[in-house]
């Protein structure tokens, strides 16, 4: 098998990815404060929703290095918020610690997460999960990766054969009988629901057929955007909920193959509807 061919742009976005999740010598990665996360600094962001020290070390460090390799491109992070681009079209969408929470448990399973947007649609994406050295990888066109291993959507063409992955709203956030009614709706349905805790990866996990579909609401621009672009080069389909395209802006996403990416809506929309 020929390696796949990593752009300029991806070349970059690994190279930060790489960065954040394993330091230098001045500042430890996250990796390295995951083995002593019982001493990290800890603040409190909201109701049940922590950053860490870690989180904002992580962000510095690959605003850095992606402002050193293109400097007039902008920038939407997590933690310290936009910046315009010098060239009017390009911006970096960054989630440095995708699955913080669990990451403060000392649960192993979170992600860097970096996207390029041109001129409002994302081109470039990079999902690195640091604890099990997995780089999912994609650009427009061109594929979605695992590594230098092509990815496909899963082929199961049966909601009864799927397992979906979700994220479920926590203390202080979300509509809490709106997601008991979709879990309702859909768990009868389908082999099995899986809620991991990091959206990043969730997508990613579909873009590479473990999961046949994913659905949250409540979501933010750089929890999805890496994401969405590895299941659409996947072959997989991407929405809102309802059905629209403004991923960014919507809060909500549902991603799937091509075969259930319809009756999971349909599913959804109809949780919805039964609670109006």
């Amino acid at each position: 098998m020929s390696k796949a061919l990593r752009s300029p742009n991806i070349n970059v976005m690994v190279h930060a990815a790489y960065l954040a999740a394993r330091g230098e010598r001045r500042a430890r990665g996250l990796i390295g404060n995951f083995g002593e996360v019982e001493n990290l600094q800890v603040s409190r962001k909201g109701a049940a929703d922590f950053v860490s020290e870690a989180d904002h070390q992580a962000e510095r460090l690959i605003k850095r290095e992606l402002s050193k390799a293109r400097p007039a491109y902008g920038f939407l992070m997590e933690e310290s918020g936009s910046t315009p681009a010098a060239d009017g079209e390009h911006r970096w969408i960054v989630d440095p610690l995708d699955g913080t929470t669990n990451f403060l448990h000392g649960i192993p399973h979170f992600a860097v997460s970096i996207a390029l947007e041109r001129a409002g649609e994302i081109v470039s994406g990079v999902v690195y999960d640091p604890c099990k050295d997995e780089l999912f990888w994609a650009e427009k066109g061109v594929g979605t990766f695992l590594n230098d291993r092509r990815l496909r959507v899963s082929g199961r063409r049966a909601l009864a054969d799927a397992l979906i992955g979700t994220g479920a709203p926590f203390l202080g956030h979300g509509d809490h009988p709106q997601f008991t009614a979709e879990m309702e709706a859909i768990m009868k349905e389908v082999a099995g629901i899986r809620r991991l805790g990091a959206a990043a990866l969730d997508l990613a996990y579909v873009a590479a057929g473990r999961y046949d579909g994913f659905w949250e609401r409540g979501l933010e621009p750089w929890d999805v955007a890496a994401g969405a672009l590895l299941v659409r080069e996947a072959g997989g389909y991407v929405s809102e909920i309802e059905g629209g395209q403004k991923l960014l802006d919507g809060g909500s996403i549902l991603a799937a193959n091509d075969q259930l990416h319809l009756p999971l809506g349909k599913l959804l929309r109809k949780a919805r509807a039964g609670r109006s």
